[in-house]
């Protein structure tokens, strides 16, 4: 048996193994392990004077949909475009890595400060933009980007790493195609948003998210003719926490849906105290919006409770419809389909809201506050409310006012003949215990409604 006398197959061997420990077999790019010995490498050549260098990372966004819709080989396609792409415009000396899955990484050896990283993760977006070429078809994708500048954002690879981690992650919750430079403010911000998520969490575990009910109201007869449910939540920490601040968090945190659904069951559950001519007026996000199985989960609620589906209105708003509008006009079908009403909240504020009443099927329309507070000193606001009303009385849509907060507001509203209204001016979100004396007031004894609880 003959055996080479140099050992060159066991060094071509040793070789080989060391390319495959380093390199993404799809791209040929390096790989984390690649990243890790470049900057640790930089770092060193840098330790007596430790002038800047940046790393990024970069992170497709709407990938996934993509590759389960076109198919795994076309995910790898459009993969392999992105690396010939970045290897085709980073600067001299930067290396480019393929952490993983759709994440990309960049080190730059040569970017010192915030705003070259921002202008080159700006170059890169633009180049990402573009149009992926995939035989029969064209995709478009946006990219998010963080980046972390050493030794400013940790002085060796893990840190420095997490601080690009924690970038991205930012870019990721502030919508597609953002930009982040990883900075020791932005940090104190994302651990106050975990802490707030981990609060908010241990709340709906605890049914300590509670809903409060603001009366809508007929304009000719000053009564109430339901209420929206409105989310609250007191922290015993963190004091009083706005929805405007913890709903968002929800949805972007993945558990809205257990969020909503307590709200609907406590919401649906109160609304059963109620006189049985009154509505409910819940809010859905437009992650609902999304999700296939909102109609269903919803439904299942109102059932289990044991609410009358027709005495539901759900809101949802022009912005929420926009985000997938094909899956949203499906959600309203089955929703509207199983007795509930539609309301179009906050009218007048996006970018087409005549174009929405024209594909979607609606039963009310909310004229947003933004037109209803200038109404008794503003032409145009007045004239613009008259209009809608009229086009709504034409299209067989009820309408709302929101935002009343004095008399003149309301009498000006029932003179250009508004049929609903909602604000301070008839009465300020207040929970259960409130409203049911609210009611009382109004109706009388609410004794024989109560046995709908049972």
């Amino acid at each position: 048996m003959n055996r080479p006398d140099d050992g060159s197959a066991d060094h071509l061997s040793r070789n080989d193994l060391h390319v495959m420990a380093f390199t993404d077999p799809l791209t040929g790019l390096g790989n984390a392990n690649k990243m890790r010995d470049r900057v640790r490498e930089i770092a060193t050549e840098r330790a007596a004077d430790p002038a800047p260098f940046t790393i990024g990372l970069a992170n497709l966004d709407g990938f996934k949909p993509l590759n389960d819709l076109f198919g795994p080989g076309a995910g790898d396609e459009i993969l392999c475009q992105v690396a010939n792409r970045l290897l085709a415009c980073v600067p001299d000396g930067a290396t480019v890595i393929r952490v993983g899955g759709d994440e990309f990484a960049f080190v730059l050896p040569l970017v010192f400060e915030r705003k070259a990283a921002e202008k080159i993760g700006q170059m890169l977006r633009e180049v990402l933009s573009a149009p992926f070429d995939l035989g029969q078809r064209t995709v478009r994708l946006s990219a998010s980007f963080g980046f972390a500048i050493y030794p400013f954002a940790g002085a060796d690879y893990e840190e420095l790493l997490k601080s690009a981690d924690t970038a991205l992650y930012r870019s990721k919750r502030r919508g597609r195609g953002q930009i982040t430079v990883f900075s020791h403010e932005i940090a104190a911000e994302m651990k106050r948003a975990t802490q707030l998520e981990q609060a908010l969490r241990n709340a709906i575990i605890n049914g300590a998210v509670d809903v409060h009910f603001q009366p809508i109201v007929d304009l000719a007869t000053d009564m109430p003719v339901g209420f929206e449910a409105l989310a609250r939540w007191c922290d015993a920490d963190l004091g009083y926490v706005s929805p405007a601040v913890f709903v968002p968090l929800a949805e972007e945190r993945g558990f809205i849906h257990t969020l909503t659904e307590t709200l609907l069951r406590k919401a649906a559950e109160a609304a059963l105290l109620w006189p049985k001519e009154l509505f409910l007026s819940f809010n859905l996000s437009s992650a609902q919006l999304m999700d296939p199985s909102t109609s269903r989960d919803v439904l299942a609620i109102v059932n289990r409770v044991g609410l009358d589906p027709r005495r539901l209105e759900l809101e949802i708003t022009e912005t929420a419809v926009m985000t997938d509008a094909d899956m949203a006009q499906k959600i309203v079908a089955e929703l509207r389909a199983a007795g509930m009403r539609i309301s179009l909240d906050d009218f007048g504020t996006g970018q087409s809201s005549l174009g929405r009443l024209r594909d979607f099927t609606f039963d009310k329309l909310k004229i947003d506050r933004s037109f209803v507070s200038r109404i008794a000193t503003d032409r145009a606001s007045e004239h613009i409310i008259k209009a809608i009303v009229t086009m709504c009385d034409g299209l067989n849509l009820e309408v709302v006012a929101e935002g009343i907060e004095d008399f003149a507001e309301a009498l000006k509203l029932k003179g250009l003949g508004c049929g609903m209204g909602q604000g301070y001016f008839y009465g300020k979100p207040a929970d259960l215990q409130a409203t049911l004396r609210y009611l009382e007031k109004r109706f009388g004894s609410l004794d024989q409604h109560r046995s709908q609880a049972g």
